[in-house]
C-alpha cells in the first residue's frame, strides 16, 4: 500500500498558496496511485497529484488527498526510430534531462528551470523559447491516465483522441497521468550568445533577433534602457563543446544570479527607493559571454531567490506594444520593481488549452521577489494583457475565470465536455479549476 500521512500542511514553492491536506499519500507504483484514488472516492474527498509545487496558482491544491507520485520516475521504453521516449510521470525534468543525456537523446526545447515533473510541466503548458518551436505540452505523442473511477486509460491521436487532446495540457481536471511518450531528438549543442543592450535600440530590431535565431529571450530591468539578450543556436555536427570556465560559470550564475541577487532584494524590499539605483548598477554591470555547451545546460538556469510571476501570452507582433505600455506604467507609478521583465517567444500549436493555440506567441513575465508587497504591478499588467488579446499561463498568477477564458480558447468547450465526461462528480476539483473552468 501506499505510505500516507494525515492532516499534512502543504504549500507551493513560492508560498502563494496553502492547504491542509486530509492526507498525503506517497505512492509507488500505478497500482497503489489507482488504489488511492479509489480510496478516495469510497471517502468522499477530492484528491490531486502534488508535484515540485512550481505554479504560482492553486492548479495542483487540495483539500482531500493529495498523491506524491515522485516515486513513478525514469524513462521506461525508448522508440528510436519514431524519435520518442516513455518516461512515468513523476520524473522531474533534471533527472529526465540527465537520463536522455545518457542516451544520446534530448528534448527539443525547455523552459530555464527543471525541477518540475514532466507531468505537471506539460499539464501547465510550460514552454521555452524559439519561433521554431513549440511548448512542451505539443510533444506529447501518446499517455497513460488513471480517472475518477480508477480506471486507467491509455490515449493518442488514434485511441480516445478527444481525452487525448484535452489531457495534453489537462491542469490536472482530468486524471492523474502516470505515464507520457513524448519527442525526443538526437542530442545537440548550442552556442549561447549572451549580451546587454539597450531596451530601445532592441525594440527596434526584436523581430530580426526573433528571425534570426534557434532561441532568442530578453530580460528588461525596469527602470532602466538596458536588456540582457539571449541568443542561441544549434552548432554543427562534429562541434566541440566549449562550456564556461568554472570560476566564470559560478561568479555569475551561483554569486551574482542567486547570492547577490537575494541581497539586493532583501535591500530594495527594505529600502524601496534604492531600486533605481540598484536596477541601474545591475544592467551596465552585465558583461558579454559566450559559450557551447549540451542544449539542457545552456536552456536551465538555477533560479534560488524566490519570486511571484504573472507571465500572459499575446499574438507575436503584440510584443513591442506591450513592453512600452509596461515601461510606460512603471515609469509613471510609484512602484519599485526589481526583478527584470522576460521576453519569450514560441510556434503556434494544436494543443487545446496552450497559451499558443493556433497563433504565433511572444510571452511577458513580470516578477515580484516573494518578501515584496504586490502592489498594483500585476494588476496593471493584467490589464495591458486583456487590450492585447492575452492568455495566462495556467500556473501563473492571474485572475481571470471561465467567461473570459472561454472567449480566449476555441476548444475550450470541447475542454470542459471531456471532464463533464470523465469527472462528472468533480473528484479532481479544486477552487482554481472552478474559477478557470467553471462549476
Amino acid at each position: 500500500m501506499a505510505d500516507g500521512r494525515r492532516g499534512v500542511d502543504w504549500s507551493n514553492w513560492a508560498g502563494t498558496e496553502r492547504a491542509r491536506l486530509v492526507s498525503l499519500a506517497r505512492v509507488r507504483s500505478e497500482a497503489e496511485l489507482v488504489a488511492a484514488v479509489r480510496r478516495a472516492g469510497r471517502q468522499g474527498s477530492r484528491v490531486k497529484a502534488i508535484g515540485a509545487g512550481h505554479s504560482f496558482t492553486g492548479v495542483a491544491v487540495t483539500d482531500g488527498v493529495g498523491l506524491d507520485v515522485g516515486a513513478l520516475s525514469g524513462v521506461t521504453t525508448i522508440d528510436a526510430t519514431r524519435g520518442e521516449v516513455t518516461v512515468r510521470a513523476g520524473t522531474p525534468l533534471r533527472v529526465l534531462n540527465d537520463e536522455l543525456g545518457q542516451l544520446g537523446l534530448a528534448l527539443p526545447n525547455l523552459g530555464d528551470i527543471d525541477q518540475q515533473s514532466i507531468a505537471g510541466a506539460t499539464a501547465t503548458g510550460t514552454h521555452g523559447t524559439g519561433l521554431g518551436l513549440t511548448g512542451l505540452s505539443a510533444g506529447i505523442r501518446a499517455l497513460r491516465i488513471v480517472l475518477a473511477d480508477g480506471s486507467i486509460v491509455d490515449c493518442s491521436r488514434t485511441v480516445e483522441p478527444d481525452l487525448f487532446e484535452a489531457a495534453r495540457l489537462g491542469l490536472g481536471a482530468l486524471g492523474v497521468v502516470t505515464e507520457l511518450t513524448v519527442a525526443v531528438v538526437p542530442a545537440f549543442l548550442l552556442h549561447a550568445v549572451e549580451r546587454p543592450e539597450p531596451m530601445a535600440e532592441l525594440l527596434d530590431h526584436v523581430d530580426e533577433a526573433i528571425e534570426g535565431n534557434d532561441h532568442f529571450e530578453f530580460y528588461w530591468f525596469p527602470h532602466t534602457d538596458r536588456a540582457l539578450t539571449k541568443r542561441n543556436n544549434r552548432v554543427a555536427d562534429g562541434t566541440a563543446p566549449h562550456p564556461l570556465k568554472r570560476w566564470r560559470q559560478r561568479l555569475d550564475d551561483d554569486l551574482l544570479s542567486n547570492r547577490v541577487f537575494e541581497l539586493t532584494n532583501r535591500v530594495t524590499t527594505r529600502m524601496p527607493r534604492t531600486t533605481i539605483g540598484v536596477n541601474a548598477i545591475a544592467g551596465r554591470a552585465l558583461s558579454g559571454r559566450q559559450f557551447t555547451e549540451v542544449s539542457h545546460r545552456v536552456f536551465v538556469s538555477e533560479r534560488r531567490v524566490r519570486f511571484r510571476e504573472s507571465e500572459w501570452a499575446f499574438p507575436r507582433h503584440a510584443l513591442r506594444e506591450v513592453l512600452l505600455e509596461l515601461r510606460d506604467w512603471v515609469d509613471t507609478h510609484d512602484e519599485r520593481i526589481s526583478f527584470p521583465v522576460e521576453c519569450r517567444v514560441a510556434a503556434a500549436d494544436d494543443v487545446w488549452l496552450s497559451t499558443a493555440y493556433q497563433r504565433e506567441s511572444c510571452y511577458v513575465a513580470i516578477h515580484r521577489y516573494h518578501r515584496q508587497q504586490g502592489g498594483d504591478y500585476f494588476a496593471a499588467f493584467e490589464a495591458i494583457a486583456l487590450n492585447h488579446h492575452g492568455r495566462p499561463h495556467w500556473g501563473k498568477l492571474h485572475t481571470r475565470d471561465a467567461a473570459y477564458l472561454q472567449a480566449a480558447y476555441p476548444r475550450f468547450d470541447d475542454f470542459v465536455a471531456v471532464r463533464d465526461r470523465v469527472d462528472p462528480k468533480r473528484r479532481f476539483d479544486n477552487p482554481y479549476l472552478r474559477r478557470v473552468l467553471g462549476d
